[in-house]
């Protein structure tokens, strides 16, 4: 909240807090995707998801795996064990976007359970951060000039100056782009879904304290 304070023999100061957003265009896809088997008891049921996913792995060796989660359990009805399910679960990078398609594609022919995706993000967001800060200091300083004119007052120094809670930040303009979708269709679907990269909006506010002169 912006206000404006003073006590006697202590300097008169002015504090605001400024916002700033700049949009980029995403540069980096993430899919999640799932694979499922099933087997009388739980070593069939891994031995099933080994031979599901060996045309997987090594498509993968081309793009950045952030994660490999193997997850196993038996099933139960009516507290009666009825098999067991194993899971592997795929957190896949994408940074060259042109491959995404071909991705896509390639994981949907293997009839994964589920695939997620993609959602966007920066793979650097260093300039965007910098560009969002200072603009959510011109931001702050153009408040704390309209209250101190307010006050028939100067703006004087820059006393101190922070992140407020949050700090810098970017999320995509819309929620999540693609598509999720449960079991696999044909691969040509692929060409039917809209890959095409979102905007990213990078924001950062920060709070100022600046001095006011008569």
């Amino acid at each position: 909240m912006d206000r404006y304070t003073g006590w006697l023999g202590r300097v008169a100061e002015v504090v605001t807090k400024g916002t700033g957003e700049v949009e980029r265009t995403a540069d980096r896809a993430q899919v999640d995707v799932t694979f499922e088997a099933l087997g009388a008891e739980r070593s069939e049921a891994v031995s099933m998801l080994n031979q599901r996913i060996s045309a997987v792995e090594p498509l993968l060796e081309s793009f950045e795996v952030r994660s490999r989660q193997l997850s196993v359990h038996d099933n139960w009805d009516n507290n009666q064990r009825i098999g067991s399910r194993a899971q592997q679960q795929y957190v896949i990078w994408v940074s060259g976007l042109d491959r995404l398609d071909g991705l896509l594609a390639e994981l949907v022919q293997a009839e994964p359970s589920w695939i997620n995706g993609p959602s966007w993000t920066l793979v650097d967001d260093n300039e965007a951060v910098r560009e969002a800060q200072k603009e959510a200091v011109a931001d702050a300083l153009r408040r704390a000039e309209g209250y101190a004119t307010a006050l028939g007052r100067r703006l004087g120094p820059l006393l101190r100056i922070g992140d407020t809670e949050g700090g810098a930040g970017y999320s995509p303009k819309m929620m999540r782009g693609g598509a999720s979708f449960e079991m696999a269709g044909p691969a040509g679907m692929v060409d039917q879904l809209n890959l095409k990269a979102q905007q990213i909006v990078v924001s950062a506010s920060c709070t100022a304290a600046w001095s006011l002169l008569d």
